[in-house]
């Protein structure tokens, strides 16, 4: 297939995931296109919308495509590489591989027998991928420290509200636990010259915890 033929095709696959997100979502094409000038992109109009899915239209900006996606209500990479609905797709003209072959390539996760190289682009996804699985940990044990104690304090039985209690302490050495190896990871992140992500709310004083304990240290 031409380079040329390919960037058609393929964009008539993007275009077709969105057809049908459109639809499984319940919306029409000016209810999207709505969406879009609400993102900052009034260009994008039901027209707009019309000839791509129609296939008049065989190209897209990225931009457009971002704003329509989330608009949708749709992960971009999901347009890009229908799970679920599509075996295969053509990534570049001439290699077809599975669909989820497809998306780890994109996203960096293409199986392999050895570990990334360090520093690159793969070893730093893996770097924040893990970084993602570590606040979640933490976040999970805070919530179960939390509501382990919240219902200790208004448990009034005393041999259930001392169970509680004890469960509850057990809980928050692991989150405790948890808050470390997260900061200890973050602070190995800068180290490395990585920035590592916000926080969410709950996790705000990780890093506090991380500059306290450099003081200490140093005394």
């Amino acid at each position: 297939m031409t380079s040329d033929l390919w960037s058609t095709t393929f964009t008539a696959q993007v275009a077709h995931s969105m057809r049908e997100a459109r639809k499984a979502a319940g919306l029409t094409m000016p209810a999207v296109a709505e969406r879009c000038a609400e993102r900052g992109l009034p260009e994008i109009t039901d027209q707009t919308i019309k000839n791509l899915e129609s296939g008049r239209r065989t190209s897209i900006t990225l931009t457009d495509f971002f704003a329509l996606a989330d608009s949708l209500g749709v992960p971009p990479v999901a347009l890009l590489f229908p799970l679920g609905t599509t075996e295969t797709v053509e990534v570049l003209p001439g290699r077809e591989v599975s669909t989820w072959d497809a998306l780890a390539w994109f996203t960096g996760e293409t199986p392999i027998t050895e570990p990334a190289p360090p520093g690159s682009p793969r070893d730093v996804l893996d770097t924040f991928r893990e970084h993602g699985d570590l606040v979640a940990a933490a976040r999970a044990s805070a919530v179960l420290a939390t509501d382990r104690r919240r219902a200790a304090n208004t448990t009034p039985a005393p041999a259930r509200r001392a169970a509680l209690l004890e469960l509850a302490a057990g809980y928050e050495e692991y989150a405790e636990a948890d808050r470390k190896e997260l900061s200890s990871f973050r602070t190995r992140m800068r180290e490395r010259g990585l920035v590592p992500p916000a926080l969410p709310d709950g996790l705000t004083g990780v890093d506090q915890t991380a500059d306290e304990g450099r003081i200490e240290d140093r005394e």
